[in-house]
């Protein structure tokens, strides 16, 4: 069957699908450069030529797709991503997929994130790899209580009682994502209050970045119908842990986990070596995707769990790369586990960029530093320095500085979605440092 006749074959057996579905609207989904989720809707009588050709829509609208002298593109469902919004009624009900974006020509539009995504998976499996991803996606519930926004509840670690509307809105999410085929792991109250983790199991690579923007979706949807709002911020709520968006990372060879040798230190593979050696290695200059906002460098503090130093270790918690301890019998789930990147990241970027650092250090061979054995928040300066452990950037204007300083993610991103991701980093900077913060006024204006 030629590649034309698969799709009209596929596209044929989606249509016949809605129609029994009573699907009336077709939503095709998005992202923007920084992450934002974007739709097009489409109605019943659109469908066959949409899922057939695409539908084209001005790019120069949307962060970062295109200058406006370029900016016809055209979004292409990739049917195989096909769900029904289960909160929207079953009669006239409403679906999605995602859509690729494409020139006019037909071309991958090169500044389409979940492109860059795939790019980096397609340059895995040229080295016989197939990439895999987990993710621990941590947010915060609020309630609005005198125009301001307050944690839903005092909680913390895995409370129960006192946690009683969190695990309601956390079960309500977790149903309406399996019923859209994603795979949640488990869930629980984080340490923060109000704070919540949903985990959501290992996929391949590409459908993690979709699972997560769908997670985002659906959480923020649930908790407006408890009449809450979901945060993905990395840090909304001052003096408590931030939120994250730990990536568990492994690569399979032939239906076997790459990372896992038996005999080795760790049970760690030299290609897991290698791939943990070219994520600490790119680490600086990459926390400009993996920390994008101002805000990110609020959660990237000592003292909190989230990591601010460059290292690797088995168990502790505070190190940039984590390699959790696997139990007997489960060698094939050895896993990375990169512990930086925040919840409010673009998944597409940080999966392409993490998996590119990973592969630039098999490729070069890597050889990571020894493991830290103690807590890396306990250890001096010239501890620090004798192991070779480094800082990651403090505040979005370092990370900046450290990611146009090489040209790592310019070849990761390509140069022109680099340059227009930089131009709006830079811009979001100089904004915020020309600021004046509540806190600022409160300490200084009485007294200076």
């Amino acid at each position: 069957m030629t590649e034309q006749a698969k799709m009209t074959s596929d596209v044929a057996y989606l249509l016949k699908q809605m129609k029994a579905q009573d699907v009336r609207f077709l939503r095709l989904w998005f992202t923007d450069i920084l992450g934002a989720l974007k739709s097009i809707a489409v109605t019943a009588g659109g469908f066959e030529d949409v899922l057939m050709d695409g539908i084209s829509f001005d790019g120069s609208s949307i962060n970062g797709l295109a200058r406006a002298d370029e900016s016809d593109l055209i979004a292409v469902p990739d049917t195989s991503t096909f769900a029904l919004l289960p909160w929207r009624p079953s009669e006239q009900s409403v679906a999605r997929v995602y859509a690729d974006i494409m020139s006019t020509e037909g071309q991958p539009h090169q500044g389409d994130p979940r492109w860059i995504l795939k790019n980096q998976i397609e340059r895995a499996r040229a080295l016989g790899f197939t990439f895999y991803a987990s993710a621990e996606l941590e947010f915060f519930l609020l309630r609005e209580e005198g125009g301001k926004y307050q944690p839903i509840d005092g909680a913390g670690y895995f409370d129960q009682d006192a946690a009683a509307l969190g695990i309601e809105v956390r079960r309500e999410i977790i149903l309406t994502l399996e019923q859209m085929g994603i795979a949640v792991g488990s869930s629980h109250h984080e340490g923060a209050p109000g704070q919540q983790e949903i985990g959501l199991q290992h996929m391949d690579g590409l459908r993690m970045a979709d699972a997560i923007q769908a997670a985002r979706y659906v959480t923020r949807e649930i908790a407006r119908r408890h009449g809450l709002m979901a945060s993905f911020m990395p840090r909304p709520v001052a003096n408590v842990n931030g939120s994250g968006m730990h990536m568990g990372l492994s690569l399979y060879q032939d239906d076997k986990n790459a990372f896992y040798r038996d005999d080795a230190p760790l049970g760690l593979s030299s290609v897991a070596r290698a791939f943990v050696a070219g994520i600490l290695s790119h680490a600086r200059e990459s926390s400009a995707v993996l920390n994008q906002w101002v805000n990110s460098y609020r959660r990237l503090v000592p003292g909190t769990e989230a990591p601010t130093y460059i290292s690797w270790a088995q168990t502790n918690r505070a190190d940039m790369v984590r390699v959790p301890a696997c139990r007997e019998g489960r060698e094939q789930s050895t896993r990375v586990e990169v512990r930086s990147p925040d919840s409010g990241c673009n998944p597409y970027l940080v999966l392409a960029v993490l998996l590119a650092s990973g592969l630039d250090g098999i490729e070069r061979k890597l050889e990571p530093p020894a493991p830290v054995t103690r807590n890396v928040f306990d250890m001096s300066a010239a501890e620090r320095s004798e192991a070779g452990v480094e800082s990651l950037p403090e505040d979005l204007g370092e990370a900046i500085h450290r990611a146009s300083k090489g040209d790592f993610l310019e070849t990761v991103l390509g140069p022109e979605t680099w340059a227009l991701f930089l131009e709006n980093k830079r811009l979001e900077w100089a904004d915020y440092r020309t600021h004046v913060s509540d806190w600022e006024i409160e300490r200084y204006l009485g007294v200076l």
